[in-house]
């Protein structure tokens, strides 16, 4: 019987950087020169967003390369090939490379992560980072944000498709005011290169 996992928003855990620091690690050690960052994103990298207690890590890549999959393989980390890009928004220019990325997932022995890989300098990488860091200091979004996945939650508990469908388009709004952020704060490129 094939059951369907529920969407299941919690408290924002204080302890989920250490978390993410200990997933990175290996992570980093593995990759060496391959990977030019590693960094905690997504809810879980915000404090006091409620968020999935599943922790997100990005990794900056120069390309996906043989080598890089070894590596991977190497600790443990499976390709999930189905997934081989990002949601782009509608304000998304350039070119589709730019909303390209790889995912991997570790063995059933370590704690819930996703792992997306993604190449320097691309639109997916600074969408994730530049999101992370608006949240970080914007404080009304990040409850505007936590109320609509609580709902999405609350209204479809294992509906993943409307819960995405609804989800993205929340995050771009959200993207609106990030972008207005980082032009008048001066936060670009070189928080992402």
């Amino acid at each position: 019987m094939n059951t369907i996992n529920p969407i299941v928003i919690v408290e924002y855990r204080p302890e989920w950087p250490q978390e993410f620091e200990e997933l990175a690690r290996p992570i980093r050690e593995a990759l060496g020169e391959l990977a030019f960052r590693v960094d905690h994103i997504g809810s879980t990298a915000v404090p006091g967003l409620a968020a999935k207690d599943v922790i997100d890590i990005q990794v900056t890549v120069r390309d996906f390369t043989p080598e890089l999959e070894d590596a991977f393989q190497h600790i443990g980390y499976s390709r999930l090939e189905q997934i081989n890009r990002d949601h782009r928004p509608p304000t998304g220019t350039g070119p589709d490379r730019d909303w390209e990325k790889q995912m991997y997932r570790p063995g059933p022995e370590v704690r819930r992560m996703n792992l997306h890989v993604r190449r320097a300098g691309s639109a997916n990488g600074r969408y994730a980072l530049l999101f992370r860091d608006y949240l970080r200091t914007h404080p009304l979004a990040v409850m505007a944000y936590a109320q609509a996945k609580v709902a999405l939650a609350q209204h479809g508990p294992t509906d993943w498709d409307l819960y995405y469908d609804v989800k993205d388009p929340v995050c771009d709004i959200i993207m609106a005011g990030a972008e207005d952020w980082a032009a008048s704060s001066g936060w670009g490129l070189e928080h992402y290169s």
